[in-house]
């Protein structure tokens, strides 16, 4: 099956989402996916913007993890501020009415979020490893000018990775019920030009900071086993919490990635196989959407200060909800005593 079918199977199957007989790939797209982005939404935006204000206090005078936490709640923030447009389109049966330009850029910004946040995670954990391996070298190995510098690279490398992205992302105007769908690469049905791009994204953006990450949290814990240093232990955690990001988010979504978009041709004459495997690719964009909560809660293992300052904002902003209305009631109860008193007397 050549690429022209496949790309109208795709149109097809969008264009008809709403349509009976669609099956499972309907439920996860019209129900699954906008009811975990809200969530994501809901769970996330508080998170951060509580990260955010707390790392922007410190990124001045603080250490280089605090800076690179600091510009992934920037990513994180900027990634939950496109996620109502994606929530509206997925409600709205598949229809985009927002034009071409805004669906590149929202699909271009999704595939930039996530690798933004896989640098920025490598890069405290190297930051972390150098801390643990060589505590005497590693202010002049990773200086506050480095840091700065390999922020900015990393924005702009990001960016320059999904440029493809929005040169291969179209809207298809569907005939029968004259609805736009703003399409994702993955789903383009063109295997010649998506497949190299993911895999060299997926080469680049994944396998090289897992490499590097792999190697730091090896290097530390054989260092840790010589060494016994209790303020060392904490330092290791964070690596190990790095690995399970990479292991539960970052690895499914490469190989569900891939594995879609490479099926129409391995089983070209098999399009069920195909809806498989983009099922359980969107089932990962819906897993992996959950990094934006999960990035906080990773800035609070890194410096013990640092997490009593985050936590210590949260308790606040929740101890202000609930305990404000309580303490209205008990002043009307004790004015009305006040009252009671006066009158008896």
């Amino acid at each position: 099956m050549d690429s022209t079918h496949n790309v109208a199977y795709y149109e097809s199957l969008f264009c008809n989402i709403t349509a009976p007989g669609q099956g499972a790939m309907r439920v996860v797209q019209l129900f699954l996916m906008p009811g975990i982005f809200l969530a994501v939404l809901v769970l996330g935006v508080p998170l951060n913007i509580v990260s955010l204000c707390v790392l922007s206090r410190r990124v001045a005078r603080s250490n280089r993890s605090t800076m690179f936490l600091h510009n992934l709640a920037m990513a994180d923030i900027s990634w939950l501020m496109a996620l109502p447009f994606l929530i509206q389109f997925h409600l709205s049966g598949m229809d985009w009415s927002l034009g071409l330009l805004f669906c590149k850029l929202i699909r271009m910004l999704y595939h930039s979020y996530f690798y933004l946040s896989i640098f920025f995670v490598t890069c405290v954990s190297v930051d972390r490893y150098l801390a643990i391996v060589h505590p005497i070298h590693s202010p002049v190995l990773l200086t506050r000018k480095r840091a700065i510098m390999l922020c900015v690279i990393i924005w702009v490398v990001s960016i320059l990775m999904s440029i493809p992205v929005a040169q291969m992302t179209y809207s298809s105007n569907c005939q029968s019920n004259n609805k736009t769908v703003c399409s994702m690469y993955i789903f383009m049905g063109t295997v010649s030009q998506s497949l190299p791009y993911s895999l060299c994204c997926s080469c680049a953006g994944f396998l090289l900071p897992l490499i590097v990450l792999s190697y730091c949290y090896i290097c530390s814990a054989c260092h840790l086993r010589r060494r016994v240093d209790p303020r060392l232990r904490g330092l290791a955690c964070e690596l190990s919490a790095a690995m399970v990001l990479f292991g539960l988010f970052y690895l499914p979504y490469h190989v569900s990635r891939n594995m879609a978009i490479a099926m129409p041709s391995l089983t070209p004459d098999n399009p069920s196989a195909w809806e498989v495997a983009d099922i359980v690719f969107s089932l990962e964009m819906c897993v992996c959407s959950f990094t934006s909560c999960t990035n906080p809660l990773f800035s609070c293992l890194v410096g013990r200060t640092l997490r009593r300052e985050l936590w210590s904002t949260l308790w606040k902003l929740i101890k202000k909800h609930r305990v404000e209305p309580e303490n209205q009631d008990e002043r009307k109860t004790e004015v009305s005593t006040v009252g009671a008193n006066k009158a008896t007397s």
